[in-house]
């Protein structure tokens, strides 16, 4: 049986983090703000320092860095070095990739 395709959700944003920690834990807007905005620094300072981001039950975030290679332009063929980069790569948790491919319950 083939899957239906879902309809189109909207992506869950900052704000609507904050809505929903005030809804299911009772913070005041404020105070959900600030623990969202908090977190989010927290992980993307671990990021840049080069540490990885581990949230058990949720997966793993982890900077890689990517060699330079050689690229091609494709307007003019004119053979060019992609100079090396540095890429955030996630990675579900065993326990998220299940929780994923159970049936939807509505």
């Amino acid at each position: 049986m083939p899957i239906s395709p879902r309809p189109r959700q909207t992506a869950l944003t900052k704000a609507r983090l904050v809505d929903q920690l005030r809804e299911r834990i009772g913070f005041p807007r404020q105070d959900a703000s600030a623990l969202v905005e908090g977190l989010l620094d927290l992980m993307k300072e671990a990021l840049e320092a080069g540490e990885s981001v581990k949230v058990s039950g949720f997966g793993n975030f982890v900077v890689r860095a990517k060699r330079a290679r050689r690229g091609r332009n494709p307007h003019t063929g004119e053979a060019i070095t992609l100079p090396g980069r540095r890429v955030l790569t996630f990675k579900a948790s065993r326990l998220f990739r299940e929780a994923l491919q159970k049936p939807e319950t509505r």
